[in-house]
């Protein structure tokens, strides 16, 4: 079943036969955050895949996971190209460190999952939030519902977590 919706007037659509994308945004659409675990070496793996990544087994199991993390990295949008973005700018995209499967299958990787950064309610982040977030900052998993059976999976920064006085950032001009 084709799921459709509108995200600040941009056209979302998933097709009948992306059948990996429709059952993670089933999940997504429950605010239950599943990824895919490969059934031959356990690691789970984003985003939905045919194959798992790391051993290219075709077979997974669909499995519940923590959404909280670390910001890895981020882009701050201050030229938005689509024009219902404009009156949203700043805003941040975060790639997240998940806490689940860090420093796997290697010290130097982890499973990094892409989400903007939202408020508690899943709305773009207010400038404060975007200029108080950076590298480090902790952050937890919060979903936007677009339409039925279709919700976006966000980032917002975990008030019960501890932070860093002072996350790393980059240079502003």
């Amino acid at each position: 079943m084709t799921i459709q919706g509108n995200y600040l007037d941009m056209s979302l659509t998933i097709e009948d036969l992306d059948h990996e994308n429709l059952t993670y945004f089933k999940y997504c659409a429950q605010h239950d955050f599943h990824l895919q675990k490969c059934d031959d070496c356990g690691l789970l793996c984003y985003p939905p895949t045919t194959g798992c990544p790391w051993c290219s087994s075709p077979k997974s199991t669909w499995t519940a996971v923590p959404g909280k993390g670390e910001v890895h990295s981020y882009g701050e949008v201050h030229h938005a190209i689509q024009p219902a973005f404009k009156a949203k700018t700043p805003y941040m995209v975060l790639l997240v460190d998940l806490d689940t499967q860090k420093g796997q299958p290697s010290e130097f990787e982890a499973l990094r999952v892409v989400g903007n950064l939202a408020t508690k309610d899943g709305e773009l982040a207010p400038p404060e939030a975007v200029r108080s977030v950076g590298i480090g900052t902790r952050v937890r998993m919060v979903f936007a519902d677009v339409a039925d059976g279709l919700s976006l999976p966000h980032w917002t920064i975990d008030e019960t977590a501890a932070q860093r006085q002072k996350p790393w950032r980059y240079p502003q001009e």
